[in-house]
């Protein structure tokens, strides 16, 4: 017997929007990954192909093309973002994976449509495809797990490629962020949570009303699962203290305005904490950019100088400013921190709730945290 759903936090609350999701493109690479390398050595496409997502669940994919030839094979997957508007939705991914000598490990390249970098500050090196980190551990994975059960060493080239990616790339932030030739390869869960402003704000208050009547007092509102995991590792929080709040930080401190608790954390990622720090509350890249002028002066009030301020300034992402920052000993992740928690006692307008802000970066690693105040 499966166990009851849970009754609050982040899964209650995509339960509770009624949106199906999808998977990401890292899930999709991955299982192309998987179908193409147990071809390579047995001859035969798993289909549908099923996969281990990071949080345990395990999709199954149908292949929309598969190819086996001389030392490699070529499996693709079309991706299904559910009832997200993502501009990925239906693109056809594909991965070609070619044995390579003993001892190689798996090496990763960017095929038409995926992108390379080409600019300091994201968490890939200049000249790396633009395969994220966490997809790139799910691949290795399921490289090893195939290799296990059919007797392969795993030594792999894998080459992802998006079927008109560069063209969709053009409606994304990559070519200002020096992502050039196409996507990014995506995601942390494999999981699409489905964007929708209404539906997801009315699961945010859902999830403050189920959090109050189970008697807790404290609560993280965070913009992802990452954040997620800090804020458990930090307070220990159960399930339904914890507040999915995506882009809607606005949302989160309106309700709880009116619905108080005695502590609210406010966890996330510093690009997007930055931009709470100087008076966004829909945090959204549609809606919202980093600010990095507004960043330099942060860090002036921090003690840089006029050349580490400018260099700030021209940064080509908040994380590239963060560690430009923290070589100097600015502490630029604590001002975010310090600067958004007093952007959310404004919003919460004298409310009984005391605020701390917690910045992590792409691993989940602390890197600003205010005190914790009130009003």
């Amino acid at each position: 017997m499966s166990e009851p759903a849970p009754v609050g936090g982040r899964s209650a609350q995509l339960k509770h929007t009624g949106l199906r999701p999808g998977w990401t493109t890292g899930a999709c690479a991955t299982a192309a990954t998987t179908a193409a390398y147990t071809a390579l050595l047995t001859g035969d496409f798993p289909d549908p192909v099923t996969i281990t997502l990071p949080k345990g669940q395990t999709p199954a994919f149908a292949l929309a093309a598969e190819e086996l030839g001389n030392g490699s094979a070529t499996a693709a997957v079309v991706k299904d973002a559910g009832d997200d508007p993502d501009v990925t939705h239906g693109a056809l991914i594909r991965a070609t994976v070619r044995v390579l000598p003993a001892g190689s490990g798996v090496v990763f390249r960017a095929g038409p449509g995926v992108g390379t970098v080409t600019r300091p500050g994201l968490p890939l090196g200049v000249g790396e495809p633009a395969i994220n980190p966490v997809p790139r551990q799910m691949m290795r994975d399921h490289v090893a797990e195939v290799a296990a059960r059919h007797g392969g060493l795993g030594d792999v080239e894998i080459t992802v490629s998006v079927d008109h990616g560069e063209e969709i790339a053009r409606s994304t932030w990559n070519p200002r962020l020096g992502i050039l030739g196409g996507l990014s390869v995506l995601g942390t869960t494999g999981v699409v949570v489905p964007y929708s402003c209404s539906a997801w704000i009315d699961s945010i208050r859902r999830g403050v009303d189920v959090a109050r009547a189970a008697g807790r007092t404290h609560l993280a509102g965070c913009t992802g699962s990452t954040s997620e995991r800090t804020a458990v590792a930090l307070y220990g929080l159960p399930e339904d203290a914890l507040l999915d709040m995506g882009d809607f930080a606005g949302a989160v401190l309106k309700y709880v305005r009116r619905h108080p608790v005695e502590r609210l954390t406010v966890c996330g990622g510093f690009a997007k904490l930055s931009k709470l720090a100087a008076g966004h509350m829909d945090l959204h890249s549609a809606r919202s950019q980093v600010d990095k002028g507004f960043l330099a002066e942060l860090a002036r009030r921090g003690g840089a100088d006029e050349e580490l301020a400018a260099e700030v300034a021209a940064a080509n992402t908040g994380l590239a400013a963060l560690q430009s920052c923290a070589a100097r000993g600015v502490p630029l992740g604590d001002l975010v921190a310090a600067t958004a928690r007093d952007q959310a006692l404004e919003v919460l307008r004298g409310a009984p709730v005391t605020v701390d802000v917690v910045c992590v970066d792409r691993a989940g690693t602390v890197v600003g945290r205010s005190t914790p105040k009130g009003p």
